[in-house]
């Protein structure tokens, strides 16, 4: 019933609008095409720049609204350089929206159609076509420049010092290993992938991994202002490693390894002060749709001192450790064993 009546009212506003052209149509026949047409004319022009001012009113209230609620502050030094590049883009597109928009309602209005004008026919001009052609395409080449000077301090060799950490993307989670104490992680072989006890293929012949530290909870612990280099991978589909509060995204591609380094600046904890959040988390999002799930694919950083870092590495276990350790199940296995034995010794004495 709610669906006839909706199609009623919707039918019921179409006709009133015809009716409403018609009788205007009517209108300007009795009194004169030229006459109303000029002070139609006239009306839009105002109501142009109507628009021009409650529009520039409206971007600057969305703004002045949207800005609060926006990433705080980047908290790596790539995300700062990412920043100042996308402030740099906002200007000067900024400026040529500002310009642009102004002449076309100033046009609108200044040029509006009356007796004493007539059309002029501006076909072509080359000097005109050399400049807005030419001036675009070299502030493009500029920002495109800039960018692509971002882009590669972003996916260049990670400097000597960095922590290393690997992250792997799987569906529907994040698995994040850390290199021991020999600070090298050891080789891994998709082969050896088993979800039970091995779950990113850790080759146990290669002795580097005996000492990794495999986090399948999501959790990856960074060193505050230390380079890090992530090592990027997948076990199924292409994920992409998003974060956004360091202003970084990579993809994370099956049998390919990606890679990308920054330097976070700011502790989780300081963070929570400049945001006002106790709650305040980094997340590691899914930023490339991998399945039903893929909304739910999410991590948590944590960025800590160097001193907090150790501490926190020091009261993880190993995965090999892990996976090797003596199963419970094993007791009852003794206990029969015992039994067996003592059965067997009564019947044969």
């Amino acid at each position: 019933m709610s669906g006839f009546l909706t199609i009623t009212l919707i039918a019921l506003v179409f006709i009133i609008i015809y009716q409403i052209a018609k009788a205007s149509e009517y209108a300007a026949i009795l009194r004169g095409k030229e006459k109303v047409e000029r002070q139609t004319n006239r009306t839009i022009a105002w109501l142009m720049v109507a628009v021009f001012v409650f529009g520039i009113w409206g971007i600057w209230e969305c703004h002045e609204y949207m800005m609060p609620k926006m990433l705080p502050i980047s908290a790596s030094d790539h995300g700062v350089k990412y920043d100042d590049m996308l402030k740099v883009t906002l200007i000067l597109t900024g400026i040529v929206f500002f310009i642009t928009q102004t002449l076309l309602f100033w046009f609108t209005y200044r040029y509006q159609a009356s007796e004493k004008r007539t059309s002029y026919y501006f076909p072509h001009n080359n000097k005109l076509e050399l400049l807005w052609t030419t001036v675009p395409a070299i502030t493009m080449a500029v920002l495109v420049a800039i960018g692509l000077r971002a882009w590669s301090s972003m996916t260049a060799p990670a400097p000597e010092n960095s922590q290393v950490v690997e992250i792997v993307g799987k569906q529907f989670n994040w698995i994040i290993r850390y290199p021991g104490k020999d600070k090298v992680l050891g080789k891994r072989d998709f082969r050896n992938i088993n979800d039970a006890n091995n779950v990113l293929g850790l080759d146990w012949n290669d002795k580097a991994n005996h000492d990794d530290v495999i986090a399948e909870n999501g959790e990856m612990h960074l060193i505050v202002n230390k380079p890090v280099k992530l090592i990027i991978g997948s076990r199924d589909v292409i994920h992409d490693v998003g974060l956004a509060h360091f202003r970084m995204k990579m993809d994370a591609v099956p049998g390919i390894v990606t890679t990308m380094w920054f330097t976070p600046t700011i502790t989780t904890a300081e963070m929570k002060k400049i945001t006002g959040n106790p709650n305040f988390v980094y997340e590691i999002s899914c930023d490339q749709m991998c399945g039903k799930g893929h909304y739910s694919m999410r991590g948590t950083v944590i960025v800590e001192t160097e001193v907090q870092h150790k501490a926190w590495l020091m009261m993880q276990k190993s995965y090999y450790a892990t996976v090797n350790a003596p199963s419970d199940a094993a007791t009852p296995a003794t206990d029969s064993t015992a039994k067996a034995t003592t059965s067997k010794a009564i019947t044969m004495n």
